[in-house]
């Protein structure tokens, strides 16, 4: 999901930068980039994903024929 966003905020930034455009509060195309960044590393780091998983319910879990 973080990943997601994360694409939506970079995109974001990359029109911002394109048009040269700042809005309101000093927020440039970097800051989105930016911003694109940490939350691209949080999905990275695991945050925001499910952690309760049964093993018999998973991928890795299951033999293969």
């Amino acid at each position: 999901m973080l990943a997601i966003v994360s694409a939506i905020i970079f995109g974001l930034g990359f029109l911002l930068d394109l048009l040269n455009t700042r809005i309101a509060g000093g927020i440039t195309g970097t800051t989105f980039m930016l911003l694109g960044l940490c939350l691209l590393a949080l999905h990275q780091a695991g945050v925001g994903t499910a952690s309760i998983r049964k093993s018999y319910g998973s991928w890795r879990g299951r033999s293969r024929r």
